[in-house]
């Protein structure tokens, strides 16, 4: 067949994306087994459901066949109170199992998708956060929004009413067969075009769709990233380079939509002329065996009839492939989760002590290019180390790798002699925590949002963190206290405040080494300077590594490492380093003015 191309994708257009895996074959069918085994006692009930209501439909045409074949007989008495009586006790079963078959595949439906939803919120949430940080927003949210909705209707609709077709579809055939067994003839024949049709289609559809789901996701991240970066896209002017990327990623997208489109305008008329061709042979041969006294006219009646009836539940398997082609592909990117590897650690694995080293450490977020380049870095237990340098430098970098967010690529990152990496996540947490300039404030009451760090935390405890953090006057004015409605739709705090409740969190997580990424930049430069002085009352014999562009953290500190170009290029007390007349004093001496 000659038709339409598939729009051509240019990978430099998206060279330094990163995005989550998408699930193989053998994965996605593992997990649809696994969801069918949880639910095999509901599908086994809808398939028996089925069959009677399929069973019930049939006795029409059988009770007509055999009304032909006694008049072709020329009988008298037809008895057709019966029949109709026969016919509307059918009747009334069909109806009442068909009502039994929407409503048990309806629920099914929702059962499974409920499970998916589940499951792939479960598996993200325990992503390593190096994975999240990689693969960005635009990946993840496209995944969670567009992807499960598409998979709604399938989940709903598609997989119930499939099993419902497959099975009616089997039964029809079945009864087609045992009731004029040449009738099947006809089947047979119009098989092959069928067969073509399906062949070529699905030889073409699941890299379409694909294609097409990737290309949504490059839309999504596109616009994400323009309007999260707006104000500086503004100050840069670089508007017109934005639309046309946007412009870029839509044309893709929308021409393979149109692929997707005409590859469904080529399999629909290959159907219409199945159904023709199985109607068209069974009246043909079966009139012809007829004539040739092979089959008696209540086998052509009742065969003619249920090869009709087949029309129905072919179409519908058929369309819900379709659909199952764009599920298809939204499954294994919701499953390819599944399929980023565990990086659960060794229980096993108990740091011995509180140092913290980092040996000839390279780390580099795409392969082949390097942020940082053979870091050696030793923090003993209570210091206070300040990282400062230059933006892009690799300062944040570094201090994700110490709070164990990242593993090196090359290089040793220990804690008490222990591997962060070996580590399981929990254990690391339990000794190092990261708070960076992102924050988020969950919706909920405040007493929850605080509960994160410590489940068994008493109010009082809750009050004496937010009182460490200076934030227990606001707090307390709030209409509920702890339990006033905090975050979207509700009480709606403001950067600095939100910044805060982060830090209470710290306080309550209570942690003995302490990675700061400019965890006050949210705040102004006198309430930064006031709320850095009261964590240092709780930051007390506690390892802190503080990175921050505003240098009196650093003239604070008991050592400093100057990050340049991904090396530490100076490493010293605020003094040592002033005297020493080199990078860091052009910084303290630059801050000065």
């Amino acid at each position: 067949m000659i038709g339409v191309r598939p729009p051509e994708y240019d990978p430099a257009s998206n060279e330094h994306a990163t995005t989550l895996p998408v699930a193989g074959r053998e994965t996605v069918r593992g997990y649809v087994r696994e969801l069918l085994r949880r639910h095999r006692r509901a599908f086994l009930i809808l398939v028996g459901v089925n069959t009677v209501a399929v069973v019930a439909s049939m006795v029409g045409p059988y009770l007509l066949g055999r009304v032909v074949q006694d008049l072709a007989n020329g009988e008298r008495q037809l008895h057709l109170g019966r029949t109709i009586a026969l016919f509307a006790v059918a009747l009334a079963v069909q109806a009442f199992f068909v009502r039994m078959v929407r409503l048990r595949g309806a629920v099914l439906g929702e059962r499974m998708l409920a499970d998916l939803r589940e499951d792939f919120l479960v598996r993200s949430v325990g992503l390593p956060p190096g994975v999240l940080e990689r693969a960005g927003t635009g990946d993840l949210l496209a995944r969670i929004n567009t992807d499960v909705d598409r998979l709604s209707k399938a989940m709903r609709e598609a997989v119930p009413q499939m099993s419902i077709a497959v099975v009616w579809a089997g039964l029809l055939l079945g009864g087609i067969v045992a009731t004029a067994p040449p009738l099947g003839l006809a089947v047979l024949l119009a098989a092959p075009v069928l067969l073509a049709a399906c062949v070529w289609y699905f030889r073409r559809a699941p890299s379409g769709y694909r294609s097409e789901a990737a290309g949504y996701a490059a839309v999504a991240g596109a616009l994400a990233e323009t309007v999260d970066a707006g104000r500086t896209i503004e100050a840069h002017r670089l508007e017109r380079m934005r639309v046309e990327l946007s412009e870029r990623r839509v044309g893709e997208w929308t021409s393979w939509e149109r692929y997707t489109l005409w590859l469904r305008s080529v399999l629909i008329p290959a159907i219409n002329v199945y159904h023709a061709m199985i109607l068209g042979g069974v009246l043909l041969l079966g009139g012809t065996f007829v004539l040739e006294d092979w089959l008696s006219v209540g086998q052509l009646t009742t065969g003619a009839l249920l090869a009709q009836m087949m029309i129905e539940p072919v179409g519908m398997i058929l369309r819900w492939l379709d659909e199952l082609q764009v599920a298809q592909v939204s499954l294994a990117r919701l499953v390819g989760v599944h399929e980023v590897e565990d990086d659960e650690g060794d229980a096993s694995v108990v740091p011995d002590g509180r140092h913290l080293n980092a040996e000839r450490v390279r780390f580099g977020y795409l392969a082949g290019t390097d942020v940082l380049h053979e870091v050696s870095l030793a923090v003993p237990p209570g210091t206070r180390m300040a990282l400062v340098g230059p933006s892009g430098a690799g300062k944040s970098t570094l201090g994700r790798l110490l709070a164990g967010i990242y593993a090196p690529r090359t290089g040793d990152v220990t804690l008490g002699g222990a591997q962060l990496s070996d580590m399981t996540a929990e254990r690391v947490r339990e000794q190092v925590a990261l708070v960076n300039q992102e924050h988020h404030v969950f919706v909920g009451p405040l007493r929850d949002n605080l509960l994160l760090a410590r489940t068994d935390a008493s109010d009082a405890e809750l009050w004496a963190a937010l009182a460490a953090v200076d934030a227990d006057d606001w707090a307390r004015e709030l209409p509920d206290g702890l339990d006033t409605e905090v975050g979207s739709g509700a009480f709606s705090v403001a950067p600095a405040q939100a910044q805060q409740i982060a830090l209470a969190r710290l306080v309550l997580a209570d942690p003995h080494t302490l990675v700061l990424d400019e965890a006050t930049s949210l705040l102004d430069p006198r309430a930064a300077r006031h709320l850095e002085r009261s964590l240092a009352r709780v930051l007390e014999g506690r390892t802190v590594i503080a990175i921050a562009h505003r240098l009196h953290t650093a003239h604070d500190a008991d050592v400093i490492a100057v990050v340049e170009d991904g090396r530490i290029s100076e490493l010293g007390s605020h003094d040592e380093l002033v005297a020493a007349g080199g990078a860091y004093a052009a910084l303290w001496q630059s801050w000065h003015g």
